[in-house]
């Protein structure tokens, strides 16, 4: 894992996270320095070969900000079939994500340390993925950090860039306000559908595994929005 220098890098002034600098256990150092050549990607500003990467054709779901890993390790194990690359900049996170690829033996996941927005305007190739998951990112509630949320018209962009035909966009969130923002933003946007929305008590996800961050706003009393968007070309 090593730092990013990309042009892409130091245009950008406003992110959608902090880079919070929680304590690596050994293990997950250890992981880290063993296991990132196995299932790492490092970041650079040209487009990732896919088929080359994992070896195989098959259809490719990306998760964004997979926080400690285990939704993106158990949707892997579920659907063999499919190929997933993960994003996510908390070191504790990958970490933890990597000891459990190593204890499945799974290897149809590989991993990104880098932000988001940059990797899919860099990095994925247009048209290549089957399905974006993007499961409860920072609501940044306060109304001064809102240009922080990750859902704004240039990332829709993106992933409706990054998307096939008929590909879809999972988002997942327990905060009200966010989901308001959410709707509101897909509605100006015409690349996508919305084929589904929920809203519930966490007992009806839709179409994933329940997250650790689900269960913490769940704890809290939230409702969970959860939508489905496909691509529209």
């Amino acid at each position: 894992m090593k730092p990013s220098t990309s042009g892409a890098s130091q245009r950008r002034t406003v992110r959608s996270f902090v880079r919070r600098s929680g304590r690596l256990t050994p293990s997950q150092q250890r992981a880290i320095e063993s296991l990132w050549p196995v299932y790492g990607i490092e970041f650079e500003a040209s487009p990732l070969n896919f088929d080359a990467i994992f070896g195989r054709d098959a259809p490719r779901i990306l998760e964004i900000g997979f926080g400690n890993g285990d939704t993106l390790v158990q949707l892997a194990i579920d659907q063999p079939e499919h190929d997933f690359i993960g994003i996510e900049v908390h070191e504790p996170g990958i970490g933890h994500c990597l000891i459990r690829l190593r204890e499945t033996g799974i290897n149809n996941v590989r991993v990104i340390a880098h932000d988001a927005l940059e990797v899919l305007e860099c990095q994925i190739p247009v048209s290549s993925l089957h399905r974006i998951n993007l499961y409860f990112p920072d609501p940044w509630p306060k109304k001064r950090h809102h240009k922080r949320r990750i859902v704004q018209t240039p990332f829709l962009e993106l992933c409706a860039n990054a998307l096939k035909s008929n590909g879809t966009l999972h988002i997942a969130t327990d905060w009200a306000n966010y989901a308001e923002h959410i709707d509101a933003t897909f509605a100006a946007f015409s690349g996508f559908r919305c084929t589904e929305c929920r809203v519930h008590n966490g007992e009806r996800p839709l179409d994933r595994p329940r997250t650790k961050f689900e269960q913490r706003g769940l704890r809290h009393g939230h409702k969970i929005w959860d939508w489905s968007f496909v691509t529209v070309k």
